[in-house]
């Protein structure tokens, strides 16, 4: 299995930032850059192209690992490979909604993070592939529906574009999207949106409206256009 060529670290722990710098010079897996906090690292990331990154969630300063790894995947298409130190229900689930490649759980051995860097690598990879025998590019709608504002929605990844950068979302806001895109230009009624995104648990009344709000709030020039009384509509102009 192959390792990427360029790696970025986001780590807080200098002895943790040894280990892993050792581990790849082994392996002629170059480390572009190395960071403790995410300020830093979105800074960083600018100018320096690499072909993963791993991201420890628990980092110096307001933002955490998980709450990075969503800024970056709003404007880079990277395999991002997660290290904790917590591996309760609550943090897996959090980090799951951004679909990362692998997780590493401290303490951990340098075949530990050897295993889970090939194995996110080749996934990767892989997925690439699919991605580009599919034709992305091209306009097919059955395949990319193309929204306003330079979206695009792409049903084969279930993943949500804007100008070509994959946008990371929740996953009722993934589940929201799709279902407005499938019915691009058509209102979804209420019960239908409730029932597609939360199946038949109960929910308050104010659920869809909360998460319609956060779409809103994330991508202010997204046309999701809500009829009243009715339910919200996808709209491709």
């Amino acid at each position: 299995m192959s390792m990427p060529k360029k790696i970025m670290i986001v780590e807080d722990e200098a002895i943790t930032q040894r280990f892993l710098y050792n581990i790849f010079d082994q392996y002629d897996t170059e480390v572009v850059g190395c960071f403790d906090n995410a300020t830093d690292a979105l800074e960083g990331i600018r100018g320096l192209p690499c072909d993963m990154i791993l991201i420890d969630i628990n980092i110096k300063g307001p933002m955490d690992g998980i709450q990075l790894a969503r800024k970056i995947l709003e404007k880079h298409d990277l395999p991002i490979v997660f290290i904790t130190a917590h591996n309760d229900e609550e943090t897996v689930e959090e980090t799951l909604e951004l679909s990362p490649y692998g997780f590493v759980c401290k303490p951990f051995t340098g075949r530990d993070i050897l295993l889970t860097i090939k194995i996110a690598y080749k996934r990767y990879l892989a997925q690439r592939k699919i991605l580009d025998t599919q034709g992305m590019a091209t306009s097919d709608t059955q395949q990319n529906i193309i929204i306003g504002k330079g979206y695009r929605y792409v049903q084969s990844v279930s993943q949500l574009y804007k100008q070509d950068m994959p946008i990371a979302l929740t996953k009722n806001q993934k589940a929201l999207i799709e279902i407005l895109a499938k019915h691009i230009n058509q209102t979804v009624s209420y019960d239908s949106l409730v029932s597609y995104i939360w199946g038949d648990g109960h929910i308050s009344d104010s659920a869809l409206r909360t998460l319609v709000y956060s779409l809103r709030k994330l991508l202010p020039d997204l046309p999701i256009r809500s009829h009243s009384k009715i339910g919200y509509a996808l709209e491709s102009k």
